[in-house]
């Protein structure tokens, strides 16, 4: 099982939230306060254009050891060497893809639904998103709020670390502290945060406080 302290917080990338400063920029301003592994999500972008970033964020996440996934697509993620892939819902089951990856590779899947939560950590999966938990606008299909109970239903049906997902900032990430979750996936509190590595640190601070 994957130590729940690597998936305290996932940063997902976002090139057009970014903005003109660079998915690179801001991640590497992530990682060096702290955050422990980068999501890149870029869904609507064909292998060619999205595989030099995907290198060049598999450079710096093990430069600062730090994990790195990528959502959805299992090609790239294999391509670049990444710790892992993040499934959803529509997406190849985990089963399957444990079967076709080596040794070690990490699967992440999304689910806000308990008994969807079991079935994902019985066919292999070593950690769960789940969501939404506030609304978000990062996300058109995101689903139905589920809010922090619903977080707290699907960590307790499960052993595997659960990351909650959606609307997720500062001061919100505070009001989790109870649901068992081990950590929150995080998109634009931090590529749209014009200091996203104080974001990182206030969201590190909230998450685990001292």
């Amino acid at each position: 099982m994957i130590p729940p302290e690597r998936v305290r917080l996932i940063v997902i990338t976002d090139v057009q939230v970014a903005g003109r400063r660079g998915v690179e920029t801001v991640v590497e301003a992530a990682l060096e306060a702290g955050a422990p592994a980068i999501q890149l999500r870029e869904k609507d972008r064909g292998m060619g254009e999205v595989l030099p970033l995907a290198r060049s964020l598999r450079s710096l996440t093990r430069r600062h050891g730090a994990l790195f996934f990528v959502n959805d697509r299992l090609d790239l993620a294999l391509a670049v060497e990444a710790d892992g892939v993040h499934l959803g819902p529509d997406d190849l089951p985990v089963s399957e893809v444990r079967r076709r990856v080596p040794a070690g590779f990490l699967l992440g899947h999304s689910t806000d639904d308990p008994e969807k939560a079991r079935a994902a950590e019985e066919a292999g999966a070593d950690y769960l998103g789940c969501g939404t938990v506030w609304p978000t606008y990062s996300k058109e299909d995101a689903g139905t709020v589920i809010g922090p109970d619903g977080l707290a239903r699907v960590a307790a049906a499960v052993q595997i670390p659960v990351v909650g997902i959606g609307g997720i900032t500062p001061d919100r990430a505070r009001e989790l502290a109870g649901t068992g979750a081990a950590g929150v996936a995080v998109l634009g509190a931090i590529m749209a945060s014009p200091d996203p590595g104080e974001t990182t640190r206030k969201l590190l601070r909230s998450l685990h406080p001292r």
